[in-house]
C-alpha cells in the first residue's frame, strides 16, 4: 500500500469519524434540552455581575433558562442556582415542580450567583412586564447576605444602598477561584459548545468513578476541605464542605450583619413593588444543606470537620430567627422548605458529588411540593 491510499484511507477514517460525531451532537441537540448540560456563555454587566447571552442555546430571549419568554405567566420566579436549578434538568427545577403542580404558568429568572440585589433588578425591569399574579423569590440562607454585601460594595450601580464604609470589595463570585490547568481553555470551550463532550466527560459512568474516590477521601478525613457522612439504615450518604459556609452567616461578622440590611430592604421594596402592581411576593426560604442534615451531623462529633459543620448549624439557626422575625414583622408571606427537606433525608435529596452542594431532582421535587402545598393552603389569587 503506497502513502496515497494510506493517507486516502487515514482521510476517509476521519471524516466519516467527524461526521458521525457531528450526527451525535445534532441529536442530542433535537433530544436533550442543551441548557441542562451545556456550560452557559456570561457577559459581564454592570449592574448584574454577569447575565446570559440571550438565545444561548437553551435559553431564551431574556437569557434564562426557560423555552421562551411569554407574554405573561401567572407566576414569576426569581433566586440563585438554588431557584436556576444547577445539578438538574431545566424541568425538575423547583420552579418546574410549582408548575406542574398548580398548573399554572411558571416563569424562571433564577441564575446562578445571583443575590437579592439582581432578585430586585430582574423582577423590576422583568418580570413585572408579565403581570404576574404571584411572585417567588428564593431565598438561599447559604450565601445571599454574602451576596447582597458584595454586589452592593462591589459594583457602583448599587452605591444608594451603602450604609458605610468597607473599602474595595470585590463582587465578582463567578471568576475562576483556582489557577489555570493545561488544556482548560479548550475544556471549557467543549463545555459550552459540545453536548457528546458533556455527556461523555460529565456523564453518569465517568462521574460515579470520580466520585466513587472522592467519597472515600472525604470520609477519610484526607480532604482538606469536604467531609462525608453516612447512615446505612436511613439511606444517607452525603459529603458537605463547610468551611467557606460558616462565616458566611456568622451575624458576628460586619459584612454579614450589613449583608442581611440590605437583603431586608430589597424584600421590603419588592413586596412594596409587587403590592403596587397587584400581585402577591411569598419568600421561598432555602436551608443549607448543613442545616437540613444538622440531626445526624451533631450526633457525629468526631466527623471530619466537626467543628465547621457544628459553626455553620449554630450560625444559620441564629440567621433564621433574624429573618423570621423580619418577615413577620414587614408582613411579609413565607414558605420554610426546611421541614420538608428534613422529613425526606432518606431520598437522595442533594446532587450524589463531593464537589457540588446544590439539589439534585429529588431535593427540588420536595422544595417545589413544599411551595405548592404552602399555595393550595393559602390560596393567594393566581389567574
Amino acid at each position: 500500500m503506497n502513502f496515497r491510499q494510506t493517507a486516502a484511507k487515514v482521510t476517509l477514517l476521519v471524516a466519516s469519524c467527524a461526521f458521525g460525531m457531528l450526527l451525535c451532537e445534532v441529536g442530542a441537540r433535537l433530544l436533550l434540552n442543551p441548557a441542562d448540560y451545556l456550560s452557559a456563555n456570561v457577559i459581564r454587566d454592570e449592574v448584574l455581575g454577569i447575565t446570559i447571552s440571550p438565545n444561548s442555546s437553551g435559553f431564551d430571549a431574556w437569557g434564562f433558562r426557560n423555552k421562551n419568554v411569554p407574554s405573561s405567566a401567572d407566576i414569576v420566579t426569581i433566586g440563585d442556582s438554588h431557584t436556576y436549578g444547577n445539578t438538574a434538568r431545566m424541568d425538575d427545577a423547583w420552579p418546574a415542580v410549582v408548575a406542574r403542580a398548580t398548573g399554572r404558568e411558571v416563569y424562571n429568572l433564577g441564575l446562578g450567583g445571583y443575590g437579592p440585589n439582581q432578585y430586585y433588578h430582574v423582577l423590576m425591569t422583568k418580570g413585572l412586564k408579565l403581570r404576574p399574579k404571584l411572585v417567588l423569590c428564593g431565598l438561599y440562607m447559604g450565601d445571599d447576605f454574602e451576596n447582597a454585601f458584595m454586589i452592593t460594595y462591589g459594583l457602583d450601580y448599587w452605591a444608594r444602598l451603602r450604609n458605610g464604609e468597607w473599602g474595595q470589595v470585590n463582587h465578582d463570585i463567578w471568576g475562576a477561584s483556582e489557577d489555570p490547568v493545561t488544556g482548560a481553555t479548550i475544556r471549557n470551550w467543549l463545555s459550552e459548545h459540545s453536548m457528546i463532550y458533556r455527556l461523555v466527560m460529565h456523564g453518569p459512568l465517568v462521574a460515579m468513578v470520580k466520585e466513587a474516590i472522592r467519597f472515600n477521601q472525604a470520609a477519610s478525613g484526607s480532604d482538606p476541605y469536604t467531609t462525608a457522612l453516612t447512615v446505612e439504615n436511613e439511606n444517607i450518604r452525603e459529603a458537605f464542605r463547610p468551611l467557606g459556609m460558616a462565616g458566611r452567616l456568622d451575624q458576628t461578622s460586619g459584612p454579614v450583619r450589613e449583608g442581611m440590611r440590605i437583603t431586608f430592604h430589597l424584600l421590603e421594596e419588592m413586596a412594596k413593588a409587587c403590592r403596587q402592581e397587584g400581585c402577591q411576593f411569598l419568600v421561598v426560604i432555602i436551608p443549607t444543606k448543613e442545616t437540613v442534615f444538622a440531626e445526624y451531623l451533631e450526633k457525629k462529633p468526631d466527623l471530619h470537620l466537626h467543628e465547621a459543620l457544628r459553626r455553620v448549624i449554630s450560625n444559620e439557626q441564629a440567621t433564621r430567627k433574624t429573618l423570621l422575625d423580619f418577615l413577620v414583622g414587614a408582613d411579609i408571606a413565607y414558605v420554610d422548605t426546611l421541614p420538608a427537606l428534613r422529613r425526606s433525608v432518606g431520598q437522595q435529596l442533594y446532587a450524589q458529588t463531593t464537589r457540588d452542594m446544590h439539589p439534585g431532582k429529588n431535593g427540588y421535587r420536595v422544595i417545589g411540593e413544599a411551595v405548592a402545598e404552602y399555595l393550595a393552603r393559602a390560596k393567594p389569587k393566581v389567574r
